[in-house]
């Protein structure tokens, strides 16, 4: 039998963040902006730290950075205090969470940064703590009712540190100009790998391109078509811009006693619907599937209607499944 009052305070957790989460906007300031500014000419790493439940919200800010463009590493403040210190370079920048801001492990941590001329970040509650004071740049999270019973575990405080954390990746993204093909290259493998490839990663190139002149005749199409084995051929202008194609149908639909006095210019479909090649896979087999066809012609931007590729439906299930 189902316990309504479970659900129920499954509902009120949600919602007690979701009020803390709506008060982050105060956070986006000019010391964000200011924060973002400086993370982007940093030349080093950014260092990402925080004691207890802030460290794993560290850790994960830290992964996000590193996989967004901007080279980053965890590391615990225990760590730093005991012979760590070492991995922070001036280079480097230092970004510290701690929600009260006045953990005994992050003094150890401040001096050495202060000594070292290092750029340190603070995002913390507390106004008036020891991280507040000793940061070049401060955010401050609005003080927010924590989501857990008893009022004390870090659970909408840890939720908020991370949302902060998420906005200055993203924000830095943008203004590193980091693109796909530059997230491409930092997630090559797995579900997220698959999802990413272009039509550029796997279109047939070059002699692979079934491709005849305006002027062809039905022999020479019959036989392009046959060899290259997509059932479409590109019709080309003396330009070498793809003014037309034929598929096997068109083929079937004009065959009469007339058939081989045909040019391919008179039996192609004229303005044929083409791809970029930086178009995602995924929207690629939704073009195909909206409307009907089995293959596109491949262009680029500097090419415009000269094909430098093909792609079949086939290649986009194989990696769609």
């Amino acid at each position: 039998m189902k316990d309504r009052s479970v659900i129920r305070d499954g509902k009120e957790v949600i919602d007690t963040e979701l009020a803390g989460i709506k008060k982050l906007h105060k956070v986006i300031d000019y010391s964000f902006d200011k924060a973002v500014r400086a993370l982007a000419n940093i030349k080093g790493r950014v260092i990402v730290t925080g004691v207890g439940k802030s460290g794993h919200i560290a850790s994960k800010i830290s992964s996000t950075m590193s996989s967004t463009g901007t080279p980053s590493q965890y590391c615990s403040p225990t760590d730093m205090s005991h012979g760590d210190l070492g991995v922070i370079s001036k280079k480097d920048a230092l970004i510290i969470i701690s929600n009260s801001g006045n953990s005994n492990e992050l003094v150890n941590l401040l001096e050495f940064a202060k000594k070292n001329s290092t750029l340190t970040i603070g995002i913390t509650s507390n106004k008036k703590s020891e991280l507040s004071k000793n940061v070049k740049i401060c955010l401050i999270i609005p003080n927010a009712k924590e989501a857990c019973s008893i009022g004390l575990a870090p659970t909408t405080s840890t939720t908020m540190a991370l949302i902060v954390g998420d906005a200055l990746c993203v924000s830095l993204m943008k203004r590193k100009r980091f693109k796909l093909s530059d997230y491409k290259k930092l997630h090559p493998g797995g579900t997220l790998g698959i999802q990413m490839l272009q039509v550029k990663d796997v279109m047939h190139t070059k002699h692979e391109i079934p491709i005849v002149s305006e002027n062809a005749n039905m022999k020479t199409v019959l036989i392009e078509m046959t060899r290259k084995s997509f059932g479409h051929v590109g019709v080309i202008s003396n330009k070498n811009s793809l003014v037309g194609i034929i598929t096997d149908g068109d083929l079937r639909r004009r065959i009469n006693d007339d058939f081989f006095n045909f040019t391919a210019k008179e039996i192609m479909t004229r303005n044929p619907k083409l791809i970029d090649e930086n178009e995602l896979l995924t929207d690629t087999l939704s073009t195909m599937n909206k409307n009907k066809i089995t293959c596109l012609f491949v262009i680029n931007n500097k090419s415009k209607k000269k094909p430098i590729g093909i792609i079949h439906i086939h290649d986009c299930l194989r990696y769609a499944n």
